[in-house]
């Protein structure tokens, strides 16, 4: 009777061993597609990356044209061959505009000064500099008591070793 439990659990463990190799391949070609996938969108996304920074290139190495404008001040990057006249007056700037700049400029800074300055004297300010002090003080006088404290603690602990024991033969 007991002749056939043998092959039957032979029989069962070989079927798990079979469905176990099936799930396993099955992941793994599922996988494998997944890899695939993800590589071929990386390769279209890169070659949309190199076309678009072949596009920047074309565009940076396009000659641009020097411009002509009376601000231009130097001539670095300039052709020899496209040369301005020397005589050519530098453009004048009004003297109602110089001034204008100038004073507001002036006035800005002004402005701005006298607001801080206002900002630092307000009472509210000064009141919480002040508050600020008085805890600061109060916390290093604090540490300054627990620190002398510690230095006498440690001093007397000194003097008291240095003492020779009491009732020694010495």
């Amino acid at each position: 009777m007991q002749d056939w439990i043998v092959p039957v659990v032979a029989g069962v463990l070989a079927l798990v061993a079979l469905a176990l190799a099936v799930v396993l391949l099955r992941a793994r070609s599922r996988t494998e597609r997944t890899i695939a996938r993800v590589q071929a969108e990386a390769q279209a996304e890169t070659a949309a990356l190199r076309d678009q920074v072949a596009a920047l290139e074309r565009r940076l190495d396009r000659p641009k044209a020097t411009p002509e404008a009376s601000f231009v001040i130097t001539d670095l990057g300039r052709d020899q061959s496209s040369e301005r006249a020397e005589d050519e007056p530098a453009p004048a700037i009004g003297t109602a505009l110089f001034a204008d700049l100038v004073l507001r400029e002036t006035v800005v800074k002004a402005a701005s000064f006298a607001h801080g300055v206002r900002r630092a004297l307000d009472p509210e300010t000064r009141n919480r500099i002040r508050f600020e002090m008085k805890r600061e003080v109060k916390r290093a006088r604090k540490q300054r008591k627990a620190d002398t404290r510690e230095a006498v603690r440690e001093w007397q602990q000194r003097q008291r070793a240095d003492l020779p024991e009491e009732g020694s033969a010495a």
